[in-house]
């Protein structure tokens, strides 16, 4: 079972990446996170935390690893994905059920970050322009009016 799940929250510990090999084909990479997603209530000018609570997050991507660079502890993230519940035994073979995040996209929020940096476009990376930018550098079309 799983279902749509869009939350905000801080992410607790360090970055876990982990790499699978598969005969030949490329690595997956899987990077996990622990997030507490939060929900503040207003009162008074000042915040409290109601029902807040802890989930893994998962993202398997080509990225993982240098996204696990990027990603801190204490960080405010945006994550969408899906909720799936995971049935497991304890030690003492008592049922168990957890849920975690399979993530899709992972955001991060401009709370408390002190800088921003961009790479540079590698030159084997083709140039990607949005349609506004394409647009934009159209020449423009001389009209003519209308009788």
């Amino acid at each position: 079972m799983s279902t749509l799940f869009i939350g905000e929250g801080n992410i607790g510990s360090a970055p876990e990446f982990q790499e699978f090999h598969a005969d030949q084909d490329e690595p997956r990479r899987l990077l996990r996170l622990n997030v507490y997603f939060d929900n503040p209530i207003s009162r008074n000018g000042s915040y409290e935390d109601r029902g807040g609570y802890w989930a893994p997050v998962e993202i398997w991507h080509r990225e993982a690893e240098a996204w696990s660079q990027l990603y801190q502890k204490g960080m405010r993230v945006l994550v969408q994905g899906r909720t799936v519940r995971e049935t497991w035994e304890d030690q003492e073979a008592n049922p168990r059920v957890t849920f975690k995040i399979e993530a899709r996209r992972i955001g991060i929020l401009p709370n408390r970050l002190a800088k921003v940096s961009l790479m540079e476009r590698s030159a084997t990376t083709p140039e990607t322009t949005s349609e506004a930018d394409a647009e934009a550098s159209k020449p423009a079309r001389k009209r003519t009016p209308r009788s």
